[in-house]
């Protein structure tokens, strides 16, 4: 068995020169992962972090319509690919190289294959954070990334809703089996004020909240709902742009200093665990 093994299965390697890698996940579509994974990624850049985005949901690559860019990324000698940067924050989506509406059908070696491509051909530079939207679910794609590089930490994203959150319990088991920490979970679409002041309880507010407790998670925040968040990310001008006076903007802002804080540790508990080695 020699060492340099063409074809032996590469373990996961720590990316140069990127601190902590976070997963955004969800167990189920339609609960705003990529909302939170996007208005996370440009609140860190708000407060003054180096953050990257890759666009790891090959179902519905919305990224770039959020961020508001949608051209073809350029490449580099080399074979290297430079993201794209959109309101701060570096990013790579599989929407910007199969443009249009035709969905992705991919088998497992060929998304391993990009997921692969993403992380390590991508000249990301310098980063803080690197946030990779995942597809809803529990699936491959996680597998390949973790398979790939050492994840910092996942988050995982849920309405109050108790369907939404018996999925995410799914989402929290599969991180479980990969051995990722989960820093925390979010709860989107939480609860609508209308304009008169009356508050509205759509899918069951506080439910998420009572999950993490369950489960001996954090909880790192809510986002009501908003038909501004939804405007917003459709017109590529995401929520978190909003200065301090939009309570969105600030829940985004709250949510994404908490995931700092938690991936942080996390990453600082790893190494000194390698120096003890």
């Amino acid at each position: 068995m020699g060492h340099s093994g063409q074809g032996m299965p590469q373990g996961p390697m720590p990316l140069p020169g990127i601190e902590c890698v976070v997963a955004v996940g969800s167990g189920k579509g339609g609960v705003g992962k990529t909302t939170v994974a996007v208005n996370t990624a440009i609140s860190l850049a708000k407060l003054g972090y180096k953050v990257g985005l890759i666009d790891a949901d090959i179902y519905g690559p919305n990224v770039p319509t959020m961020l508001g860019l949608t051209r073809q990324p350029t490449v580099l000698p080399g074979n290297r690919i430079e993201p794209l940067t959109a309101h701060g924050v570096k990013f790579m989506s599989i929407g910007l190289i199969s443009p249009g509406d035709k969905p992705m059908v991919m088998r497992g070696p060929m998304l391993h294959g990009i997921i692969r491509q993403f992380l390590q051909q991508v000249e990301w530079g310098e980063l803080d954070f690197l946030i990779v939207d995942l597809p809803p679910g529990t699936g491959d794609v996680v597998i390949s990334l973790v398979q790939t590089v050492p994840l910092t930490g996942a988050v995982v994203v849920s309405t109050g809703s108790s369907v939404a959150l018996e999925d995410a319990r799914k989402a929290l088991e599969m991180f479980g089996q990969v051995n990722v920490e989960v820093l925390g979970l979010v709860e989107n679409m939480s609860q609508m004020t209308l304009p008169d002041g009356t508050v509205l309880d759509i899918f069951g507010a506080g439910g998420t909240e009572q999950t993490a407790k369950q489960f001996g998670l954090a909880f790192l925040g809510s986002i009501d709902m908003d038909p501004e968040v939804r405007q917003n990310g459709d017109r590529g001008m995401p929520a978190a742009l909003a200065g301090d006076e939009s309570a969105r903007a600030q829940e985004f802002r709250s949510i994404a200093a908490k995931v700092a804080e938690r991936a942080k540790a996390v990453a600082a508990k790893s190494e000194d665990v390698l120096e003890i080695l």
